[in-house]
């Protein structure tokens, strides 16, 4: 009798095991940006809301600044295989590995935040899809405010681009520089501050939430706003940790995240405002872009997006399709 009462606890506690773990669980989120950046605030606030929705059942604690040592084009296979739980992820520099993510670093294909978002909510299915092939799933995404360049010399037409050593993001980004003839440059974000004390660089293709984040105006004196892209951001779980939740667990960590979304888009929008005041105020010039210069940006830009869609695989072109693009 007490061989059976044994073995039918063992048993038990076999097959309870899992929803034993599944009531406490504490992750890692890995946030590559530095913890002043709307981005991971915005992974923060994440955090706080799911252990307040799961009743503290599930804890997570950000990481900020890739301290965690995850970061770039690893991000992917980073989350997939659980060697971190959770990422943030910049959607532009995974492209390498699914080509849907690179969608919102095309130039100027956008050129609002209405028009970003249109463009995200059609493509969401297949950035969904992307993340599963990836053993993960997508929880939420926000945009950096439009990206533009930081440079030395005040830039007014492509002319002023021939030859600048600029640092870029993405393989979209490095397609248009180069094609306006300067040299793109691709290295973590980290080392960006270096490189253009030492002369490696000497522009910079990113938003003025990031100019301020690298306090640019130390280096740079101008900024032009190019309105280039709209990149996405995006914060996975990977399925594995997922699907050891229970239902509760994964509807709190969803309400969570429609909650942090809603929020992080209207934090692009003030981190863009605030961003730009501050670079001005610190001494960096801030530049419109003009008629003629908008249209050979565009010119540029069309060019791009032609070869990408004779190019793009099935799913990338039904999102643009859905969104007559």
């Amino acid at each position: 009798m007490y061989r059976k009462f044994f073995i039918l606890t063992i048993l038990l506690g076999f097959f309870l095991a899992p929803q034993a773990i599944a009531q406490n669980m504490k992750m890692n989120l890995n946030a590559v940006y530095p913890a002043s950046n709307f981005h991971t605030q915005g992974a923060a606030q994440f955090g706080e809301l799911v252990e307040q929705y799961t009743d503290g059942e599930i804890k997570i604690t950000v990481h900020s600044g890739g301290s965690l040592g995850f970061k770039g084009e690893e991000l992917l296979k980073a989350v997939g295989d659980a060697s971190v739980p959770m990422s943030d992820i910049l959607m532009g520099v995974v492209s390498g590995s699914e080509e849907i993510f690179g969608l919102s670093t095309y130039p100027r294909i956008v050129t609002s935040y209405e028009e970003a978002r249109e463009l995200y909510e059609a493509a969401l299915p297949y950035y969904q899809e992307a993340c599963r092939r990836w053993n993960q799933k997508l929880l939420y995404a926000a945009p950096w405010p439009p990206s533009g360049l930081f440079t030395k010399d005040r830039v007014d037409s492509i002319e002023d681009i021939d030859g600048l050593k600029t640092r870029t993001y993405d393989k979209n980004g490095a397609k248009f520089l180069r094609k306006a003839g300067g040299s793109p440059q691709s290295m973590p974000w980290g080392e960006v501050y270096s490189a253009l004390n030492t002369g490696l660089i000497d522009s910079v293709l990113t938003s003025a939430t990031s100019g301020k984040d690298g306090k640019f105006w130390e280096v740079l004196d101008h900024f032009t706003k190019i309105n280039f892209a709209y990149p996405l951001n995006m914060v996975t779980i990977n399925l594995d940790y997922w699907n050891s939740m229970s239902e509760d667990q994964q509807e709190a960590m969803l309400r969570a995240a429609r909650e942090t979304e809603k929020a992080q888009w209207e934090a692009s929008r003030q981190s863009n405002r605030d961003s730009l005041k501050a670079i001005e105020e610190n001494g960096i010039r801030i530049t419109e872009v003009n008629e003629d210069f908008g249209e050979q940006l565009d010119r540029i830009s069309e060019e791009i997006f032609k070869e990408f869609k004779a190019e793009a695989g099935e799913e990338t072109k039904k999102a643009l399709e859905s969104i007559g693009m």
